[in-house]
């Protein structure tokens, strides 16, 4: 998301004298007056010093940085207002509509850093929801499809076919020789009327002539249009699966935020519904798209050598069918990427049902859930039926228009016949070239709504392709075998970086070391966890492993020395076995088994009917979430980890599970750096460590003698927990 627009030329002329050798960090538009009125032209420009006002191209308010304590934005109804802080007194700066919101939150933090004499310069990793030129809503991709024009994606499309160019040729020199083929049998049967019929002194050995060359033509064009299906069919099934080869290649390596902004459903339909709609492009546009083209061209160019006043006559009518046409391409565009977001929408309600749909049963929501959906899809039935309407009516009434000048034909053919300066076989032949041309123009007014389907498809599946991953190894990194010893060096982090979760964070882990990690929730114990993981990149400071950051080391090295057992374990659908030896599929049948008995689990494991083989469900769901946790600490002890993580790996289970899990988890640790967050503080008490968070910073680090000799944060915790549990008890 852009957070320093470039400032007109009126305000670049007034802050110029202003900057005194300081250049411009962040910079904005505001759009509201104090009294939340639409202003004329109002921004807000931040240097490392200065933020400047701006109201109606002239600076109204200079701020120096350094004498303020921070800078606010606050969300208000219906608009933002940015404030500076000064000795607790709030000192208001501007005011902008719900649209600058999360951009004024950037700014805002940006000029708190450097009010607090910090030089680190933010960037915005969230997607444009306008344009930057024509400041249209984008329609869920991060290219505005007006600006970016036809162009970008007819490249696009050469491109995705440049694979393929052999069997592109081939497709297309079949479907000229057809257009020959086509346009030539016209030809045989004017010959036939003029020289056979009309005279009436033809033989029966002409007539058969005639019937063997007609049946070889039929023939001929039988074998090239099945030939040409076929090789289309081909090759739009090869491009729709490289096509979603790609998508999905390229999902799996996006940061985790940039699949946390997208819904699941979402996400599929680009892999599957769009992918698939390129494919029908070349099977059927692309396929006919040539041949008409091909016999249009031919026909068309026949009808000149035989009377050029005639053949321009049949064209009287099309210049007002593609002017119309034109008109509604924008309608056509808009409706179209309409019912694509919602089909989106669609595929995501019925993804988040089906995945919660434990919880729909039990809270009885079932009807609920189904009316929810018939809304849905009603919604998108409507949708539809209004384009499909808009479509059914224009066309026919364009083909209306194209077609008429037929009746010019049979018209002025007509005198020509009697006149006898035309042939009846040249009249028919005539006529029949007409519907060659007319017929491809049908097809090429249609075509703009094929080319727009094809192009919204595009435009969704190269939004994903395009798509940067915002965590990526350096042009150094290396593989490396991970000893296990952990810094953190001074680790600043936010999901969005305006709201940090983790403030200057710094931690040494030896090798070995077993960590805990308490604090109330939302104090960012898991979120360390992920930038251990590197699922995301600090924004400030640097996390090493051995004395080698994070992004100096490849990224499938690193998480395949790292195992990790979450509170909400999550196995795939198939048998026990598959989902122990997931971290290692080279895994031996023996090898499962002594990782299951490791954990705990070989035990129950047995019992089932299928052993090993038992195949569990969506998640696991028919298992006990006991039983799937040992399942994950059996995974999790096959992958041989360097470095452990547990993420509440033993709450909310009954005391002898607890315990049995507990001693898998203490074979598990033994010799292995270890990160472990626990509510349940009684399970860290052999941690080496404790680390306390609290308001997003490290208030305590000890072992828990040590922290609850302090009667600190930690020693309150404990306490609370003991008196819940002498409630329950």
């Amino acid at each position: 998301m852009n957070i320093c627009y470039t400032l007109p030329p009126d305000e670049q002329s007034e802050i110029k004298p202003l900057l005194n050798g300081d250049r411009i960090v962040y910079c904005l538009p505001y759009d509201l007056n104090e009294t939340g009125e639409f202003l004329e032209s109002g921004w807000v420009a931040v240097t490392r010093k200065n933020l400047f006002i701006f109201k109606n191209g002239a600076v109204v308010n200079t701020l120096d940085l350094n004498e303020i304590d921070d800078v606010i934005s606050s969300p208000e109804v219906d608009c933002g207002i940015l404030i500076a802080k000064k000795d607790g007194q709030d000192r208001f700066l501007c005011r902008f509509s719900m649209r600058y919101v999360v951009q004024f939150s950037y700014v805002a933090r940006g000029a708190s850093l450097f009010c607090g004499g910090t030089e680190r310069e933010i960037v915005s990793p969230e997607r444009e929801r306008y344009c930057p030129q024509c400041g249209r809503v984008l329609p869920g991709t991060n290219q505005c499809p007006r600006c970016a024009g036809a162009g970008r994606m007819f490249r696009r499309f050469w491109d995705l076919c440049g694979a393929y160019a052999v069997p592109l040729l081939l497709i297309t020199l079949f479907m000229a020789l057809n257009s020959v083929r086509t346009v030539a049998q016209q030809y045989v049967t004017r010959y036939f009327i003029d020289d056979v019929l009309i005279p009436a002194s033809g033989t029966v050995g002409q007539i058969a002539f005639f019937f063997i060359v007609m049946m070889a033509l039929v023939l001929a064009g039988l074998t090239l249009s099945t030939i040409n299906t076929i090789w289309s069919n081909k090759l739009g099934t090869r491009i729709s699966r490289d096509l979603r080869g790609r998508v999905y290649r390229k999902i799996n390596s996006l940061s985790m935020e940039f699949i946390s902004s997208r819904q699941p459903g979402e996400l599929m339909n680009r892999v599957v519904n769009d992918s698939a709609h390129v494919r029908e492009f070349m099977e059927t546009a692309f396929a006919q798209m040539f041949t008409r083209i091909f016999t249009m061209l031919g026909a068309f160019i026949a009808m000149l050598f035989m009377n050029w006043k005639l053949a321009l006559m049949t064209l009287a009518f099309v210049p007002f069918a593609f002017v119309l046409v034109r008109s509604f391409r924008k309608l056509e565009r808009r409706l179209w990427r309409q019912q694509w977001r919602f089909d989106d929408k669609v595929n995501n309600r019925l993804q988040d049902v089906i995945s919660g749909i434990r919880v729909v049963k039990s809270f009885g929501q079932e009807q609920r859930e189904t009316r929810r959906f018939h809304a849905y899809i009603e919604r998108l039935k409507s949708i539809q039926k209004r384009n499909e309407v808009l479509w059914a009516t224009l066309y026919p009434f364009v083909t209306l228009i194209i077609t008429s000048g037929t009746f010019l034909i049979y018209y002025f053919g007509g005198r020509n016949v009697l006149g006898g300066t035309m042939t009846p076989g040249q009249l028919v032949q005539f006529i029949a070239y007409a519907n060659m041309l007319y017929m491809p123009l049908q097809f090429v007014s249609r075509l703009p709504r094929m080319i727009m389907r094809l192009k919204t498809s595009l435009e969704r599946i190269y939004d994903i392709i395009d798509e940067e991953p915002k965590v990526d190894d350096s042009p150094d990194a290396i593989y490396k075998e991970i000893q296990g010893e952990v810094v953190f060096e001074d680790v600043t982090f936010g999901y969005r970086s305006y709201e940090p979760v983790l403030e200057h964070i710094s931690l040494h882990v030896k090798k070995g070391e077993m960590i805990g990690l308490v604090g109330s929730s939302g104090t960012g114990k898991s979120t360390m966890i992920n930038l251990l993981m590197r699922l995301y990149d600090a924004d400030d400071g640097r996390i090493l492993i051995d004395g080698v950051p994070l992004s100096g080391i490849k990224r499938d090295c690193l998480h395949g020395q790292i195992g990790v057992v979450l509170q909400e374990t999550f196995l795939f659908s198939g048998t026990l076995y598959d989902n122990i030896r997931y971290a290692k599929p080279d895994a031996t049948r023996l090898e499962v088994i002594k990782a299951a008995k490791i954990a705990n689990a070989h035990d129950f494991i047995t019992k089932f009917p299928d052993g090993y083989d038992t195949y569990v469900g969506e998640r696991g769901y028919n298992l006990s979430g006991g039983e799937r946790q040992r399942i994950a600490i059996a995974r999790a002890i096959l992958h041989n980890p360097r470095l452990l993580i547990l993420d509440e790996a033993t709450s909310s289970l009954d005391t002898e599970t607890e315990y049995q899990i507990q001693e898998a988890l203490n074979r598990l640790t033994e010799g292995r750096t270890t990160f472990a967050i626990a509510h349940r503080l009684s399970t860290l008490r052999k941690a080496d460590r404790i680390v306390v968070l609290d308001k997003h910073r490290i208030a305590e680090v000890g072992t828990h003698n040590e922290l609850m000799r302090q009667k600190g944060i930690y020693y309150g915790l404990v306490m609370a927990q003991l008196e819940m549990h002498k409630v329950r008890s």
